[in-house]
């Protein structure tokens, strides 16, 4: 009887350990709500993202046509690189102003999977968009429990990754790269070293943002969070779908 009452209470007094040693148990069961409702927020923007995605790719509209056959990856580059910047800029103002930041969201998460959808339509497989998928897939799950474990380990991920130079000076690396890419296309080889480095920055940035995300981000800053973890999926999807399209095309 006393074993059943001991065990018992011990399940309802110690629900969770902390997710990092220096964390204090007040603020134990907010952290994990905010944690679930970022999980939610992003699961939806990917689902969406799926939804419009396969639309793009399998409906046959005369836009969509246009876009894909007629100007190819110069249409297809320039709008995901000018149409979610033009919203998460409206996002950044807006972010904390409900319901705004949802619909903000909302629109948001459609033009990056337009974006999205039409990179996926100029493979000439749906055997490389399913591999790139799944190797996002693993991939994400793998490098979000790494860092829980990290993180409750004591282990400092923001040495590395962290306010140093070393993501963003990466990123601004790839972004210059990436212009010039467009204009000046430089084959194969180019794209596949391209987008192997953009595959490694951007699994830093899962894990960087998935630390912020435990231990930083304030309750307020909901949707910002979920952005940042949105686009390093988005991200790492494209960066394996280029170097398995060009690896096929080789």
């Amino acid at each position: 009887m006393w074993s059943r009452t001991f065990s018992k209470i011990d399940v309802e007094l110690g629900t969770s350990e902390p997710l990092y040693p220096t964390m204090t148990t007040e603020s134990l069961d907010l952290r994990w709500s905010f944690i679930r409702k970022i999980y939610s927020i992003v699961s939806i923007q990917l689902l969406l993202t799926v939804v419009v995605g396969a639309w793009v790719v399998f409906y046959d509209h005369p836009i969509v046509t246009f876009l894909t056959k007629t100007r190819g990856g110069f249409a297809c580059d320039i709008l995901i690189f000018i149409s979610p910047f033009i919203i998460i800029c409206l996002l950044a103002c807006y972010h904390r102003r409900h319901p705004v930041n949802y619909v903000l969201l909302g629109i948001f998460t459609i033009a990056v999977a337009f974006s999205l959808g039409l990179s996926c339509a100029l493979s000439t497989s749906g055997m490389v968009i399913l591999e790139a998928a799944i190797l996002t897939a693993v991939m994400v799950v793998s490098l979000t429990l790494y860092t829980f474990w990290a993180a409750k380990k004591g282990h400092d991920i923001n040495y590395f990754w962290g306010p140093s130079p070393t993501l963003f000076g990466s990123l601004m690396v790839l972004s210059v790269f990436s212009i010039i890419q467009i204009f000046f296309p430089m084959g194969e080889i180019s794209v596949m070293i391209y987008a192997g480095v953009s595959a490694i920055i951007f699994c830093g940035y899962i894990v960087y943002d998935t630390d912020n995300l435990i231990k930083r981000y304030t309750y307020d800053e909901y949707i910002w969070a979920a952005v940042a973890l949105y686009l390093d999926v988005i991200n790492l999807f494209l960066a394996l779908l280029r170097i398995l399209r060009a690896s096929r095309r080789r």
